[in-house]
């Protein structure tokens, strides 16, 4: 089979077809039709790469045409002559993995905050990528692919459908930085999708007592069976008007008990700020009270096990007293009482509550925490909630707290 057969002219069809006698058959661009002696016809190309000359096969006639042949011949002299390197290129082919296999890498390079957003991020593209595209080559995935997967899901799940976009996204640029592509299909030009419903931002309102019944839910606390930190813990929040993860986790080494100050921390604040919190008369007995449950976790309400207590308990103790509240609602309990039953500052109201007041500007200058009106103004609600509900705060002594 080392005998070259010249032709004037290229290969045509026909004679690929017909062809029989062993050998060499020339076609340009380095193309030879080889013919086995067995009768078995393949294609290979002889070409210079980087200096050196190698002979490459380019597959049976059975499954290559010569049209096909000659298109990949062409390439690879374009290839080898811009200084590349054509084996390499097929090789690469050979590598390419399919979209899930590259989902699955992307997934291990990828940095995820929340071990669940890991986990997330693979099962949203298992079950709504790979049934369509998950077998096809990485390179081979297109836009309309995305699109159609995206669309299957838009109207029933919006939130799900970005997702699957953004992550795919992930995957793409993944195998762009692999060279397993040039382009992401997954960008908003590419799939000319409809507009995707957004997902309301705005929180529904979390259920409240009217600050008239708040007092009587205290004592059905108090009278209840559950464990002694539970109880205090949620009369402590009421009286302080905090969060719950502000109470919950609160430590010994945050509490003055002479100064009668609770100093939240600001990794433990939603606005990542110190807070100090004034405590009542009836807040400093409650601490008084809890420092019997004293463990080796330094938490001033440790649960049954000694870890900090969960919202979900102190939900369940409210709901179960018969309250239709949710714990965070008693912050808005208070928060009208004192709209309605006093007449305390607009910005020492809102500073208990730790909220932020005026532009960025105003809160440059307004750098006081009001922290003695605010001590007269949680006074005032422990006193209302020992008892004096319906009686306003006398104006007097709202205007001497200010």
């Amino acid at each position: 089979m080392g005998k070259i057969v010249t032709s004037k002219k290229t290969l045509s069809a026909a004679f690929v077809r017909s062809a029989k006698k062993p050998g060499r058959y020339g076609d340009g661009n380095g193309l030879y039709l080889l013919v086995g002696p067995s009768g078995a016809k393949s294609w290979m190309q002889r070409i210079v790469i980087r200096g050196r000359r190698h002979d490459l096969g380019l597959g049976s006639v059975a499954l290559v045409t010569l049209a096909q042949a000659r298109d990949i011949a062409l390439d690879n002299r374009r290839i080898a002559r811009s200084g590349g390197d054509p084996m390499a290129e097929r090789r690469k082919a050979r590598q390419m993995p399919t979209f899930a296999e590259a989902a699955i890498e992307a997934h291990k390079e990828l940095t995820f905050g929340n071990p669940k957003d890991g986990k997330a991020f693979l099962v949203n593209l298992e079950t709504y990528a790979n049934p369509r595209f998950g077998s096809l080559r990485v390179c081979d995935v297109t836009g309309a692919d995305v699109r159609a997967a995206v669309l299957a899901i838009r109207d029933e799940k919006p939130e799900v459908a970005r997702k699957l976009i953004l992550r795919c996204s992930a995957v793409f640029k993944f195998a762009i930085g692999q060279g397993f592509r040039q382009d992401n299909p997954s960008t908003a030009d590419v799939l000319s999708l409809p507009a995707i419903p957004r997902k309301s931002k705005v929180k529904a309102h979390r259920k409240s007592l009217p600050y008239t019944e708040v007092a009587g839910c205290i004592d059905a606390v108090r009278g209840s069976g559950a464990w002694a930190a539970t109880k205090l813990a949620l009369e402590f929040l009421i009286l302080v008007a905090a969060r719950s993860g502000e109470v919950r986790g609160a430590r010994w080494d945050e509490i003055d008990l002479r100064a009668g100050v609770l100093k939240v921390p600001a990794s433990r604040m939603k606005m990542a700020q110190e807070h100090s919190v004034p405590l009542s008369p009836r807040a400093l007995e409650i601490l008084r009270e809890a420092e019997a449950l004293r463990d080796a976790s330094g938490l001033v309400f440790p649960s049954m096990r000694g870890k900090a207590l969960s919202d979900m308990t102190l939900s369940k103790l409210v709901r179960e007293l018969g309250f239709d509240a949710s714990v965070h609602g008693f912050r808005t309990s208070f928060r009208t009482w004192a709209q309605e039953q006093t007449n305390f500052p607009f910005e020492v109201c809102e500073a208990a509550l730790a909220h932020k007041v005026g532009d960025a500007a105003s809160q440059a200058y307004a750098r006081s925490d009001v922290f003695e009106k605010r001590r007269k103004l949680m006074n005032a609600w422990s006193s209302y909630l020992a008892g004096k509900r319906g009686k306003v705060v006398p104006l007097h002594a709202a205007r001497g707290a200010v």
